[in-house]
């Protein structure tokens, strides 16, 4: 019955929540601006404007109208998007083209993506199946790029002195009253230098659900800051030096501990949490610096840019599994990162090409505490090898090729090498700690895409994307606690992951429409999975024992049927299956893939005053039943029911008014049906009835 419903659901959608009509300039798909239409990729550009409008509390959950895409939430503060069946480090996320993922990053959902505060965005370009030609290891299902909000000095006027700020307040009911509150200020001369600072406080309360009712220890409170300086070197060149950090305190994992009483869904069980306690502090931050040329079109170099970066991260994760047995967990990761890169005109085409270099210095530490006895150092659960290092280099070319005005050829290549020296890790064969095990790999993937432009509005692309993912030091050393308890240990021996991704699509672009349609294949060949030791066992090793295939399709699009109306929605739906060892050593089992989306489908009806000082948003999102499940995921019972994920429809409705010139007041209503829901895979469940009030004062 759910799938029917969403089978009726008109498919004329618009991936981005109230985003405008006309086609955007995009650059991650081919680090050339260039209009989102004229690329032979899928992607997705999610403004700031359409995040603060739909009320998006986090950036995995801004993807949540995005087709291809499962926003799991392992807790309220953790969010890890599932985008064409891949998730955690077989996504590359990049802020202003900054590499964020590093070599602590886990198999399976990871939570670094909800340490970017959606108020310093600008932007999110995601390239789906965009392979590793252009920026390198682990952009397999998708490459999201986020540019953060500058100055806008360019655009005042010349000399001019300038000076702007904003203050914004947000409320949302459930969530135990929580509250976001943001100031931020720029000032710069036009034309010569811009400078941009913003804090943001956020305090999130226990959310409830109709079905579980208060989850109690789902909230946690969050900082953010953020710095920008754009200068104006000369008419050509321009400096920028950027810094942001954020700081996240005591995020519950709920669905661990004994304040998650299991959940009763229409015969969909999961089970209770056990521990009395599970919580995670996140420390990050990101300064870099770029210098970006831009010249005349009859130089030889066009365009060119170059950075340097300087990471910080810092996790530690508290687990108190009984009154006995307490435990912690502490993983430091430094990265420094440069970035070069050049645009040449070409013969008939343009000319990308350049280099990468990443390098991660990592620091660990276990600590457990038994009854009355003092905390102590304990090396067996130590997150991952400790005094670690890993270096990443890259150097890739490509080539769009123009040969007809209608016709595009894009084929490129990337040399990479890796390599890591472990420290002390902890080998639980010999109950004891291994020294100076040393890996390194070298590895080269290509692309080739295609576009032809069939007449001024309809257009067909697609291709051939290779991608890759080296082993991080979490697959060769790891050591944590996945899924419902299961201890996940890396090991030393793994081998790169390589991936092969089939894709077409059509697209249709006019003044008030869009339309894109696509398809997917996406091979799979020695991912590293965990494997359990032995059968029945609690503790998995990392091999490369997963090959398989998931697929995909994806149909978006929007119509402006009126100058005051639009129509929008999607609908999108993948399988796939692999192959895996059923333990270590043990027979091959075929089955189907790990967090598969589930028929998904969206409709939205927006209507905008003619003084467009108003405007209404009404949405329906829907998801079909999940039970297409692994043994892995059978296995994840505190998360996954026994007999799979409910499906669901919610109804939400959103405005906005724009009060006076320097006020605008936004509300919204969310899960206005009060559904009882949960994301597949996630550690507990959606909030129930929502209501969220917010203000923004400028000047």
């Amino acid at each position: 019955m759910e799938i029917a419903r969403l089978l009726v659901l008109p498919l004329v959608p618009l991936a981005v929540h109230g985003q405008d009509l006309l086609d955007p300039l995009v650059i991650t798909a081919l680090r050339i601006e260039t209009a989102q239409s004229d690329t032979p990729y899928t992607v997705a550009e999610i403004t700031a404007e359409s995040i603060r409008q739909s009320s998006r509390r986090t950036l995995p959950e801004a993807f949540q109208f995005t087709p291809g895409v499962l926003v799991q939430k392992t807790a309220s503060g953790h969010g890890s998007p599932f985008v064409r069946g891949f998730t955690g480090r077989q996504n590359l996320l990049l802020v202003d083209g900054v590499r964020i993922n590093n070599s602590s990053w886990r198999s399976g959902p990871v939570q670094y993506w909800n340490t970017i505060d959606p108020f310093s965005i600008e932007r999110v370009e995601l390239v789906k199946s965009q392979g590793s030609v252009l920026f390198g290891s682990d952009a397999i299902g998708g490459t999201a790029n986020v540019f953060t909000r500058s100055s806008g000095f360019q655009d005042e006027a010349d000399g001019a002195f300038f000076h702007h700020g904003a203050a914004y307040y947000e409320y949302r009911g459930n969530g135990d009253d929580s509250h976001v509150g943001r100031i931020e200020s720029s000032f710069g001369v036009g034309g010569e230098y811009g400078v941009m600072f913003g804090v943001t406080a956020k305090d999130f309360g226990d959310i409830r659900d109709s079905g579980v009712g208060l989850m109690r220890n789902t909230g946690y409170p969050e900082q953010n800051l953020d710095f920008r300086l754009d200068l104006a070197l000369n008419a050509r060149t321009t400096l920028t030096l950027v810094h942001q950090q954020v700081n996240q305190d005591d995020i519950p994992r709920w669905h661990s501990t004994v304040f998650n009483p299991g959940w009763q869904h229409s015969g969909h069980v999961t089970a209770p949490g056990t521990w009395l306690a599970r919580t995670y502090d996140q420390e990050r931050s990101l300064t870099y610096a770029r210098v970006e040329q831009v010249n005349d079109d009859g130089s030889f170099i066009r365009r060119w840019n170059a950075t340097i970066s300087y990471q910080t991260t810092r996790d530690s994760e508290s687990q108190f599994r009984s009154v006995t047995d307490r435990r912690y967990q502490i993983a430091e990761v430094d990265t420094t990162g440069f970035d070069l890169s050049f645009e040449s005109p070409l013969g008939d085409g343009d000319l990308v090409y350049g280099l990468d270099y990443y390098h991660d210095s990592v620091d660990s530490a276990g600590y457990r505490q038994r009854g009355a006895n003092p905390l102590l150092f304990d090396p067996s659960f130590r997150p991952l090898a400790d005094d670690s290092t890993y270096e990443l280099f890259g150097a890739f070319a490509q080539y769009v090729w123009k040969p007809l005005e209608s016709f595009e050829l894009t084929g490129g290549l990337r040399y990479t090498h890796a390599s890591a020296e472990l420290g002390r890790y902890y080998d639980p064969v010999i109950a004891a700690d291994v020294y100076g095990a040393e890996r390194d790999w070298d590895n080269v993937v290509a692309s080739l895409r295609a576009i032809h432009r069939l007449d001024p509005c309809w257009s067909i692309y697609g291709g051939a994307s290779q991608a890759f993912r080296a082993p991080n030091l979490d697959d060769l050393s790891g050591n944590l606690t996945a899924r419902s308890g299961v201890t996940a240990t890396g090991s030393a021996d793994v081998d790169p992951e390589e991936y092969l991704t089939y894709e077409i699509g059509t697209r249709h672009t006019t003044d008030n429409t869009s339309l894109n349609l696509a398809l997917f294949y996406t091979e799979i060949d020695g991912q590293i999975v965990g494997v359990p030791v032995a059968p029945g066992s609690a503790t998995t090793v990392a091999t490369n024992d997963r090959d398989g295939y998931v697929y995909g399709v994806e149909l978006e699009g929007a119509w402006r049927f009126h100058p005051q109306w639009t129509v929008s929605g999607f609908a999108a739906w993948q399988d796939g299956r692999t192959e895996t060892a059923a333990f270590l050593g043990g027979p091959i089992v075929d089955e189907p893939g790990s967090r598969l989306l589930p028929l998904t489908g969206s409709l939205a009806l927006r209507w905008t005053a003619p003084s467009e000082k108003f405007w209404v948003e009404g949405r329906v999102l829907a998801a079909a039943k999940e039970d297409r499940l692994p043994a892995s995921d059978r296995a994840d019972n505190q998360r996954i029911p026994l007999l799979g994920t409910p499906g669901y429809i919610v109804y939400m409705l959103h405005g906005g008014w724009q009060a006076t010139d320097h006020l605008e007041l936004t509300a919204g209503l969310e899960n206005i049906a009060d559904e009882d829901y949960r994301n597949h895979g996630s550690g507990q469940n959606e909030p129930g009835f929502n209501a969220i009030l917010a203000a923004k004062v400028h000047w």
